[in-house]
């Protein structure tokens, strides 16, 4: 009878080994996002700017040209985390494209891989799904023309 336990435990463990029984993921899911959305800082004027960064679109900011390559955003459920592959270059009038940065930027550790340069900073803020364009204001209403509302006539 005490061979029971331990026949068990074999089972078991050759289970696991071949993949029977789910295991705990060493990798946190995430998902591909189709825009990355920077912030950037021009340390001479002290002027922060947001900006959207679709995937695989080259974005200016001041002399700089931004590729992001891809863009992952964790799941709901896990610690909130974006993480964006990112190639910077600069350009500087009547000379070659001057390659900065290439490497992956993280949304909750911005120094960890930062862009080091005299004039900029520039670091990812999240993944989000689609361009947003924000909505025209809707026309005011229009009143009919005569009497105000309100009043009545004697």
């Amino acid at each position: 009878m005490r061979l029971m336990p331990a026949l068990g435990a074999l089972v078991a463990l050759i289970a696991l080994i071949s993949g029977a029984l789910p295991r705990a993921s060493a990798a946190a899911e995430t998902a591909a996002e189709p825009v990355a959305v920077m912030q950037g800082l021009d340390k001479i004027t002290a002027r922060v700017s947001r900006f959207d960064a679709p995937v695989a679109q080259v974005v200016n900011f001041g002399a700089l040209s931004i590729v992001v390559r891809d863009c992952e955003k964790s799941a709901p459920e896990e610690q909130p985390e974006n993480a964006a592959f990112v190639e910077i270059t600069e350009n500087r009038p009547g000379e070659e494209k001057l390659p900065l940065f290439s490497g992956w930027m993280f949304s909750s550790s911005p120094a960890l891989s930062a862009l080091e340069h005299p004039v900029y900073d520039v670091n990812l803020l999240e993944c989000k799904g689609a361009l947003r364009l924000p909505r025209p204001a809707a026309p005011a209403p229009t009143k009919p023309p005569g009497k105000s509302p309100g009043k009545t006539a004697r």
